[in-house]
């Protein structure tokens, strides 16, 4: 994957080059569920999320840092309202390329047109996986995969993010990291 990040990074120079520095701050949106996507934010330091708001409560979909590009895609290529909204998790800084000037440097490159739809077919990838995780998963397997495949998520994510994205409470996460403590703690004596 290092690979392909350092392919994407070179075939999306260009359209980087149309953007705007910007910074934002933990917890300040950079897209809100219902408004428009209209740029794509290539995050430069820090981390967002995407998440949506089911019935008043929050769901985490992604996590998205340095090296990495995010946007409400439906909503970035349809130009319908935002399902999703996009919140930054800690002080971060990304560029923001407008929808035409990214889709520009695609017409004009076509690898990076290559790498951009690798990218994208490679997130659909990933929210099948985590999707099928919610429905087939218990909590503990969910944790314990997120655990052997993110683990920079644990310490990096706040709680509350992590069990959203969990499918799960605050509560029950951390009655699962007890659990699974004392039964490492177990196995060990």
């Amino acid at each position: 994957m290092t690979e392909d990040l350092s392919q994407w990074q070179q075939q999306i120079a260009a359209a980087k080059q149309a953007g705007t520095r910007r910074h934002f701050a933990a917890g300040e949106d950079l897209l809100r569920e219902g408004e428009v996507a209209t740029q794509l934010f290539f995050v430069e330091k820090g981390g967002l999320r995407l998440w949506h708001n089911a019935d008043g409560d929050d769901v985490t979909v992604q996590f998205f840092f340095a090296g990495e590009a995010v946007a409400s895609f439906e909503s970035f290529y349809l130009g319908e309202p935002s399902l999703f909204a996009i919140t930054a998790l800690e002080a971060t800084e990304v560029v923001a390329v407008p929808v035409a000037a990214f889709r520009a440097a695609l017409q004009q490159d076509p690898q990076a047109l290559a790498a951009f739809t690798d990218r994208i077919c490679h997130r659909f990838i990933a929210y099948t996986q985590y999707f099928l995780n919610l429905l087939e998963l218990t909590p503990e397997q969910r944790y314990l995969r997120l655990q052997a495949e993110r683990p920079d998520l644990l310490t990096r994510v706040p709680q509350y993010e992590l069990a959203t994205y969990l499918g799960i409470t605050p509560v029950s996460l951390s009655r699962i990291r007890q659990r699974l403590k004392k039964t490492r703690q177990l196995n060990k004596g």
